[in-house]
Formats: C-alpha cells, structure tokens, sequence
C-alpha cells in the first residue's frame, strides 16, 4: 500500500495515544520514516504490521482498529491532499457511493500501481443501499464498514453498516441511513 496510508495511522495513532506509543510501534514494526513517504509504495505485509501495532497498543482488536481507522481516513483524506478528490465524487450520499469507482480511477492516476477495490451498487430505495465491495485484499470489510460510517458522518446522516460475505467472494454493506439532526 502506498505510504499515504501509513501517514493515516500514525496520526490517528499520535492523536489517540501520543508520539510514544507510535515510536513503540515504528520500532516493532521495523520501520523508520521512509516508509511514511505519501506517494511511495510499500509492501502489504508493512501495512499490516502496523496497523496490528496500533490496534494492540490502542488496546483494541484488529476488526475493531480497522473500524475505527475507516472511520478516521475519511477526515484525514478530506484535510489533506484528497480533499478536492473527495469533494468532486459526489454531493450527497448516494452520489458518493456510485461514484466511489471513479474516485478510485482518479487516485490511480496520481498513483499507478495502486491496487484499488471496486464498488458496485447492487439495489438502492428510500434509506437504504446495498453496496458490493471487491479487492484483491482479503480482511479489509471492517475498514470499509469504518469508510461507510465515515461517509454517513460527512454527510450528516445517521445510521448503521451491516457487512455480509456476498457469494462470489465480495463483500457487501446494507446501509440503512436517515437524516441527522444538522442535516
């Protein structure tokens, strides 16, 4: 995975539990801050490292971490160089959503060799979508469950991601969503 990501969980890591606990994981893991260079890319198994140190030292199990931390990017992405990519995907939820490959397509640009899922909205009604997610990746539903709850929250909406093994090895979300109290 590209560095970008590495630079999402130390910063989630120091905004939670500070500067120590990440140089605690940075050395576990092996790595120094070369590996934190945005556009760089890095090896899964480093990624996975130290995500699995920031969970133990947060205290919290992975599927939980990888939660959390889906929950995190979309703030970060939105803050930093993602931001404008982020913005032009789409202005409500569901735009959002069936936009979500072309976003994808637009980081590919900027980063090539980027391994990216796929998204298909397979049915969508009043309050409620049911959206498909493939990747090469295997273990990441928790981090998309995380992304989804992170997308109801940008768009000031409340509600709850339900994940499911889909039949041919994908993953799908229900997302059942209302308005919030500032939408």
């Amino acid at each position: 995975m590209y560095g970008v990501i590495h630079r999402a969980v130390r910063q989630m890591v120091l905004d939670r539990v500070g500067q120590h606990a990440w140089l605690e994981i940075e050395s576990a893991a092996g790595i120094g801050y070369s590996q934190l260079i945005s556009a760089e890319l890095y090896d899964d198994e480093v990624t996975l490292a130290l995500l699995g140190g920031a969970a133990r030292r947060t205290g919290i199990d992975m599927d939980e971490f990888l939660f959390e931390f889906g929950r995190y990017w979309m703030g970060y992405a939105q803050r930093g160089s993602f931001g404008a990519i982020l913005d032009f995907t789409g202005h409500d939820f569901p735009t959002f959503i069936r936009n979500l490959d072309r976003l994808h397509d637009s980081v590919r640009e900027v980063m090539p060799k980027a391994e990216m899922p796929r998204f298909a909205l397979v049915s969508e009604r009043e309050g409620e979508m049911l959206v498909e997610y493939r990747s090469i990746r295997q273990g990441l539903g928790p981090f998309v469950r995380g992304l989804l709850h992170g997308l109801l929250d940008r768009f000031g909406l409340i509600g709850e991601v339900t994940m499911s093994p889909g039949e041919s090895g994908e993953v799908r979300f229900l997302i059942s969503h209302q308005p919030g109290s500032g939408a």
